[in-house]
């Protein structure tokens, strides 16, 4: 249990080029957590990694067990539908909560987790890097007290796969498989729906490659426009959300390194924990993305 005035006990579940880039040192860094155990599935990988940050390593059914009874809460970069059945479990073993997004790529998935936290009453964030990193989430909050937009438009571009592109990240089998509306569709989405509100219409269609386009409407009344890919070529590649209404246009700054805003996405949920809270970049909120996001993939269908 833990009071004001101790650490959160976080632990950290995956080994991959995520968890060691953003996830580990983010957590061993942090003032108000502690990294309480490295779980991988490969017992040398999460060895490797927890003795780079001075923290045990666990693998195997057993170790993750190990790795809950030594937390208070895990952080996951796993996979999508790797992550979301062993969250439920850290949450039926009383941990909260912080998730990569997707928290899945189905609705099934991502529901099983809301539910297992809702019952555990255990805190959780989901990151969204553009909802914590501290310029972009700045400028969300600037954005949302100017209110009355009119319309939007949202591009992430990547180039993971063109040739002459080096990202370690384009080795991941699930996002080969999934492409850019699973893997940057939450980011978009996490910056439309708090500034324009929820979803109440969407239309999907298929691109070159893995790109989709989306055309949303919100509760706000105000319209949007999500282009996503993955597949790109490197010259066109970009990120951008651009607002536009009766106070004029407004463009999403550039925004600091991933280790600073998994740092804030660690303070959210140490907040979340103290105060009983929920932040609103919770795992409701992410079952509510792979709702939106299994919708558009259905509606735009195979593209073939």
């Amino acid at each position: 249990m833990t009071t004001p005035e101790t650490p959160l006990r976080i632990g950290l579940a995956g080994t991959g080029p995520w968890a060691r880039n953003t996830h580990a040192p983010a957590l061993a860094a942090h003032p108000g957590a502690v990294l309480s155990g490295v779980w991988g599935r490969r017992a040398e990988a999460a060895a490797e990694l927890a003795a780079a940050h001075g923290a045990p390593a666990h693998s195997g059914d057993t170790g993750l067990d190990e790795l809950f009874a030594a937390s208070d809460a895990i952080a996951f970069a796993l996979p999508p539908d790797v992550q979301a059945p062993l969250a439920a479990r850290a949450a039926e073993a009383g941990c909260h909560l912080i998730m990569d997004k997707p928290v899945a790529t189905t609705v099934d998935g991502a529901r099983l987790v809301a539910e297992a936290a809702e019952q555990a009453r255990v805190a959780s964030v989901v990151f969204c890097t553009l909802r914590f990193a501290p310029r972009t989430s700045a400028w969300i909050a600037e954005q949302g007290a100017v209110g009355d937009w009119f319309t939007a438009r949202a591009e992430w571009i990547g180039a993971l796969w063109a040739p002459g592109a080096d990202s370690e990240y384009a080795a991941s089998p699930w996002r080969r498989e999934r492409g850019g509306l699973w893997d940057v569709g939450p980011h978009a989405l996490s910056v439309l729906i708090p500034l324009l509100g929820d979803v109440t219409g969407l239309t999907a269609a298929r691109g070159p490659s893995d790109a989709h386009h989306l055309v949303l409407r919100h509760t706000s009344g105000a319209s949007s426009t999500v282009t996503l890919a993955l597949g790109a070529p490197v010259a066109a590649t970009g990120v951008e959300v651009v607002l536009r209404g009766e106070h004029g246009v407004a463009e999403l700054p550039k925004w600091d390194g991933a280790v600073e805003a998994f740092a804030a996405a660690v303070d959210a949920l140490i907040t979340s924990v103290r105060t009983g809270e929920a932040h609103p970049c919770d795992v409701r909120f992410g079952l509510r993305l792979t709702e939106l996001l299994a919708e558009a993939e259905a509606l735009a269908g195979t593209g073939e």
